[in-house]
């Protein structure tokens, strides 16, 4: 039984990493026990995350996700089959930008294309656990140049988050009106295409299923979730969101560690 009223959810959009997920990016008996009962309850449920698509497919087939999901934070949309469904590149000059600032500080700089995420340095300490992560191996580059008019996503990742969150406050005013920098965990930062968020990605999904956005619910963790918990009826943040993610969200659930997922769901959705 629901602790709270409103009105009867009908879409759910779900971050993955640190939300859905646990740390070794696998999905628990519990989250995926209360994801089939809200499926079974008619209720839609769909994946929203900083990962490209390609990278999404393993999970989104273990739970019997039949609907479009949402890559790049809603950058490319991608039905079951594997089709776009929508595409938004980050504009060129937002490109150049974002990497002219990155340049000067020890980071380091993957783009990805389609689904294709690419390296210059292989070696670098955040490849492996990417890697782990997305589950395939990076196209390794001389030169990003032959690519820049068709980025998806720009990342920007080190083990050191202070740096990260510093780099995301300086390239905001930088990318006003050309793209959208937000720390989709604490040791990423992602630069995605002004359209590639999560909010807009709810709002096309719930318009292809006709649900009004009052009946839909929005469940993340990370710098990328605010957007789509601004457009959804219901919001809930995770238990080990930082204070400024949780602090926008109307409620709070257990941690990824805890079946967070599974207790909103049991709580606040159905």
């Amino acid at each position: 039984m629901s602790d709270v009223k409103q009105e009867t959810i009908k879409l759910v959009l779900c971050d993955m990493d640190g939300t859905l997920l646990m740390p070794d990016h696998t999905i628990s008996p519990g989250n995926l026990a209360a994801v089939k009962k809200l499926q079974a309850a008619g209720v839609y449920f769909t994946l929203a995350s900083g990962r490209p698509p390609r990278a999404i497919r393993e999970i989104s087939q273990q739970l019997g996700i039949e609907l479009p999901v949402a890559g790049f934070n809603g950058g490319l949309l991608v039905n079951a089959q594997g089709e776009y469904l929508q595409s938004h590149h980050v504009q060129y000059e937002g490109v150049l930008k974002t990497l002219a600032l990155l340049a000067e500080h020890p980071v380091e700089v993957w783009l990805f294309v389609d689904e294709e995420w690419l390296v210059r340095d292989p070696s670098g300490e955040m490849v492996s656990h990417e890697q782990h992560g997305l589950g395939y191996a990076p196209k390794v580059v001389e030169s990003y140049e032959p690519y820049l008019h068709r980025v998806h996503k720009i990342v920007a990742t080190c083990s050191d988050a202070a740096l990260l969150m510093d780099l995301e406050q300086r390239l905001q005013p930088v990318l006003s009106g050309l793209a959208i920098a937000s720390r989709s965990q604490a040791r990423y930062l992602d630069i995605t295409a002004l359209k590639a968020n999560k909010g807009e990605a709810l709002a096309t999904l719930a318009e292809f299923l006709d649900v009004p956005l009052v009946r839909t619910a929005a469940i993340g963790d990370g710098g990328n979730d605010p957007a789509m918990f601004h457009r959804a009826g219901i919001s809930i943040a995770m238990g080990q969101a930082p204070e400024e993610i949780r602090k926008q969200a109307m409620y709070v659930t257990g941690s990824n560690l805890e079946d967070g997922v599974a207790q909103a769901i049991e709580r606040f959705i159905l």
